[in-house]
């Protein structure tokens, strides 16, 4: 499957629609569960203490939307390389380490991927098969922002 084709038969599947539903209804649990989270990993020292609750929360619920937009296939391949880029530079003009910076998005991964499990989306064979489309594009992101993140960390 090819995943920047708009026409992809992955975007119309019932299990996208149940993603995205539980990104909209739970993107404020996941973004506190995952702020709680960031405070106390031993991997995100710099995101433990830093002074502005509010900001961290604002990034990481945009990372959830900018997720379901990628799912939904309403964020593009370039949108995601310029946000990401973005966000690589600011965080080094703000102080964080990189490995820190990769941290916090596996924890965002993980609450996600948690989220989904327990909300029991994936039960029947055919969801399955369709869950491994999910699970490609959902990589596929992560993949995208942490190397553009890294790219745009390096550049600053």
């Amino acid at each position: 499957m090819v995943y920047d084709d708009p026409n992809s038969y992955f975007s119309t599947t019932p299990v996208v629609q149940r993603i995205m539903d539980l990104i909209e209804k739970h993107a404020d649990e996941l973004t506190k569960s995952w702020l709680a989270e960031v405070h106390s990993d031993d991997g995100t020292p710099t995101y433990g203490s830093y002074a502005d609750d509010a900001e961290l929360y604002r990034r990481a619920h945009r990372v959830f939307g900018q997720l379901g937009q990628w799912i939904n296939r309403d964020v593009s391949k370039e949108d995601i390389r310029k946000y990401w880029m973005g966000v690589g530079q600011q965080r080094r003009r703000e102080g964080f380490p990189l490995s820190e910076i990769v941290q916090s998005l596996g924890l965002i991964r993980k609450h996600f991927w948690g989220k989904v499990e327990t909300a029991g989306l994936l039960d029947t064979s055919a969801d399955m098969y369709q869950a491994m489309d999910l699970h490609n594009r959902v990589t596929l992101f992560f993949d995208r922002a942490i190397y553009y993140a890294v790219v745009g960390y390096e550049i600053a």
